[in-house]
């Protein structure tokens, strides 16, 4: 066929035509997005029956931004090990989660049809239902943090660290996958150095203890606790040449908060009410809100980006902001109860978070790395 049969025969296409030959053509890649979760899945897919040779019907396959859920109907070690060494390579694929659910379940109940609940259930489960609070002073957690620290007119550096987690009693699965309802119990430990001083002297240590109930259904999950915190003064502090005036703070609390997911964004808000105190005149009620964002893009060393916004108000303080922000780059899998790791830049300001200090107005910025179990 000649050069002219070509050109009359491209002549008589409608130009939309053209586009579309031209498109597919040109750029093929384009037809596929090789890290979409619609990609992974039909990849992933693919490797399990192909490679590792699993029943289509033996196996729940869902991933949704990067990260695979894998529902097992019986709890295999072989298997566990065989998906890890078989999919963490894949190039897009942010994190792996295996659960363990018996195929056939009891119908649930009144309750469990309302909440959507089903009756499989699992002792001591893995992570939470409710994500961590990223820019949450107060959230369990082991971290460290050096910042430039500033209160009553006078700043110096200061370091804080946390030893926190949440252990999981027993979570009921919910009728779709990642739903559910879970108890657990949790503690953690806020301590706070003066490092202008030769030893670094121990300022406060905040202790605290509770237990959660958490649920999620779809991008909505819901944390409701109760819970202890008593704080404590360090012996240099109060040994120095002007200790402050100790005020034994204790309380028991409840708190709620509501959470809201779309996308890579998560809002949340909700309150407190301190049940019994110590000093009595403590004003019970507070306000607890923030905005997060958790990236799934890859950056600097396979980081992904993270940033939290945390504001509280409390009636002590007859309902100021304190806001506290977090931003920097998470490393591992993101999913709670997995191992991770962030790098973060801080800054906090408005009323001390921490023990006796309430009352005293501050302000903070530096670095700090936290790890999640």
């Amino acid at each position: 066929m000649g050069i002219t049969t070509w050109l009359n025969l491209i002549g008589r296409l409608a130009p939309g035509t053209i586009f579309l030959l031209f498109f597919f053509v040109s750029f093929p890649a384009a037809a596929a997005d090789r890290t979409g979760d619609a990609f992974l899945t039909g990849y992933v897919t693919s490797v399990i029956e192909r490679d590792l040779h699993w029943q289509r019907d033996s196996y729940v396959l869902k991933i949704k931004n990067g990260i695979a859920t894998i529902t097992l109907f019986t709890d295999d070690p072989g298997r566990r090990q065989a998906i890890d060494r078989q999919l963490r390579t894949i190039d897009g694929l942010q994190g792996i989660t295996v659960v363990i659910r018996p195929e056939h379940a009891e119908k649930p109940g009144i309750v469990g049809r309302t909440l959507g609940i089903s009756s499989d259930a699992e002792a001591f489960p893995t992570g939470d239902l409710f994500r961590p609070l990223i820019a949450d002073p107060k959230q369990p957690q082991f971290f460290v943090s050096v910042n430039s620290f500033s209160s009553l007119g006078e700043r110096y550096p200061r370091a804080s660290v946390g030893f926190g987690e949440t252990f999981g009693f027993y979570r009921f699965f919910g009728n779709r996958e990642g739903d559910g309802l879970q108890l657990s119990a949790e503690g953690a430990i806020f301590a706070q150095f003066n490092l202008d001083t030769p030893s670094s002297d121990l300022i406060n240590a905040d202790y605290t203890i509770g237990i959660p109930l958490t649920y999620r259904y779809g991008d909505n999950s819901i944390r409701s606790r109760i819970y202890h915190q008593s704080s404590h003064l360090g012996d240099e502090l109060l040994q120095s040449a002007n200790p402050p005036e100790r005020i034994n703070l204790s309380y028991e609390a409840i708190d709620f908060i509501y959470s809201r997911e779309w996308r890579a964004w998560r809002a949340y808000g909700g309150g407190e009410y301190l049940v019994h105190k110590e000093p009595d005149d403590l004003k019970p009620a507070s306000a607890h809100w923030g905005l997060e964002y958790r990236g799934s893009r890859l950056l600097v060393f396979n980081g992904r980006p993270v940033a939290g916004l945390d504001m509280k108000s409390l009636e002590e303080h007859d309902w100021a902001n304190d806001t506290s922000v977090k931003a920097g780059l998470e490393f591992g899998h993101p999913n709670p109860g997995q191992r991770r790791l962030r790098l973060m830049a801080e800054w906090y300001q408005g009323f001390d978070p921490y023990g006796q200090f309430y009352s005293n107005k501050v302000d903070y910025y530096g670095l700090g790395v936290s790890l999640g179990f």
